[in-house]
């Protein structure tokens, strides 16, 4: 009588309903947590989860950089074909070949001089 006096003054009764409801399922669960290969089982799981050297946290970290990396690989792929596409344009075809020693290694004939002009950033 005592002891539900001071229950029902200190808890709300949702409160007292939701203490009642936890303290069911613990007399559900308690026969399984004595078990000992249970116990056995959710040491292994929580181990494996938080404290292994390849734990919940790095495996989610390793998928990131595997996808991050996937993403490299495609772009240098494309890059690739696209240099592999110019480079059989110049070796096929020998204006184009000079055209690109003019232009990006800036090599002249022997009776010529080059002027680069370079624009200056306002």
């Amino acid at each position: 009588m005592f002891k539900t006096l001071i229950c029902t003054r200190l808890f709300r009764p949702g409160i007292k309903l939701l203490l009642t409801y936890i303290i069911v399922m613990l007399k559900r669960i308690l026969p399984y947590i004595k078990n000992k290969y249970t116990l056995t089982l959710l040491a292994f799981v929580v181990w494996v989860s938080f404290f292994d050297k390849n734990d919940l946290l790095s495996q989610m970290e390793l998928r990131k950089e595997v996808k991050k990396l996937e993403g490299e690989k495609n772009y240098f792929v494309t890059e690739i074909g696209k240099n592999k596409s110019d480079m059989k344009e110049l070796m096929t075809n020998p204006k184009n070949l000079e055209k690109f020693a003019r232009e990006k290694y800036l090599m002249k004939k022997d009776n010529e001089d080059v002027f680069v002009l370079v624009e200056q950033k306002k």
